[in-house]
């Protein structure tokens, strides 16, 4: 089910699927370290500037909250890695017990994506012959090397990015003065998610301004809300 990487048609212009799922789980790390700590940071200095309080509050937010994204990027991936794995075990039993009718089957949805009867029934043939199990999972199933879910990688991605991207306001309310916490952390924040969807944007080949955008407001949506909350109720949130 996981044949050797072949080499590309067009290696000067590379595809940027085979990267989705590790950069998938590393800009949502990232994003989340970034706004998740900024906003325990700015709640807090909200409600209590005292700088030993806020100082508490953002390392603590980093080291939770990087384990508990790993942590939920490991389990939830491996639910995903589980399912294909029970698909793969019940499409081997059914070649194993009807190779004919499923060869048929395949043959049928290469037709109804636009091949001859003819033509599809060669295809599905030929497939059959050389890997039935890869050709049902990829064209049956949609389950392909790419997509294929890794636990491993997708928790190391996420918790590392988290760790990293999440220092940085941890930093800058410690080194901010007692003031100016919130407005540092603010401005540090916003530039982090910007470069944060900038990179991300890059790294799958697209658009960078829209990216870079998108992950800015909705990461000043989130640190408003929460500084609201603090600011009106007195708690660090």
């Amino acid at each position: 089910m996981s044949p050797a990487p072949q080499p590309s048609a067009h290696a000067d212009d590379p595809h940027f699927m085979t990267r989705s799922n590790w950069l998938r789980a590393a800009v949502l790390g990232a994003n989340d370290g970034i706004v998740s700590v900024s906003s325990i940071i700015v709640g807090v200095a909200a409600a209590d500037p005292d700088p030993r309080a806020i100082a508490i509050a953002g390392v603590a937010g980093l080291a939770a909250g990087a384990m508990s994204m790993a942590a939920g990027e490991y389990v939830s991936v491996s639910s995903q890695s589980d399912t294909e794995r029970a698909d793969m075990a019940r499409e081997a039993e059914a070649l194993q017990a009807d190779p004919e009718g499923e060869m048929q089957e395949l043959a049928e949805i290469y037709e109804a994506r636009g091949l001859s009867p003819e033509t599809a029934a060669q295809v599905a043939r030929e497939l059959h012959a050389h890997d039935a199990l890869s050709a049902h999972m990829r064209d049956e199933i949609g389950v392909t090397e790419v997509s294929s879910a890794n636990p491993l990688q997708a928790a190391f991605a996420s918790g590392v990015t988290f760790s990293v991207a999440a220092i940085w306001p941890v930093l800058a309310a410690i080194l901010a003065p007692s003031a100016l916490v919130i407005p540092v952390v603010l401005v540090v924040t916003l530039l982090l998610l910007a470069v944060l969807g900038a990179l991300g944007a890059r790294t799958g080949g697209a658009p960078m301004g829209r990216a870079a955008l998108r992950v800015v407001l909705w990461g000043a949506f989130a640190m408003g809300v929460t500084a609201a909350v603090g600011a009106l109720f007195g708690v660090a949130v």
